[in-house]
């Protein structure tokens, strides 16, 4: 279990916590909807978002993610996930809040 957090502020101005997890470790996430931020860590506990997904299914969405190459490009170093038991249109709210943010480098 990850015992750090992160705090993503969306456009909107709403905070959305994330555990910070190495890249590695989204292979052994449990079965769950939520939502994630690729990130690529650039000095110790700073980060920088690369990509801002949702899922269904924490558990299943990394194995082939269709962005991957982007995230080897970008240098991506870390997952930031929450679970969700909030529909799917909650979901992708945060992701575009964050996205309109962020404008994260995969995201197109």
């Amino acid at each position: 279990m990850a015992e750090r957090t992160i705090e993503w502020i969306g456009k909107s101005g709403k905070a959305y916590k994330h555990w910070i997890y190495d890249l590695a470790a989204a292979s052994s996430f449990k079965r769950a909807a939520g939502n994630y931020v690729i990130s690529r860590e650039t000095k110790p506990d700073t980060f920088a978002p690369i990509y801002v997904g949702q899922t269904a299914d924490l558990s299943e969405r990394f194995d082939n993610h269709h962005k991957m190459p982007c995230f080897e490009k970008q240098g991506a170093t870390h997952i930031c996930a929450h679970t969700s038991d909030a529909k799917e249109s909650v979901r992708l709210a945060e992701e575009a809040d964050l996205v309109e943010k962020w404008h994260p480098a995969c995201n197109d």
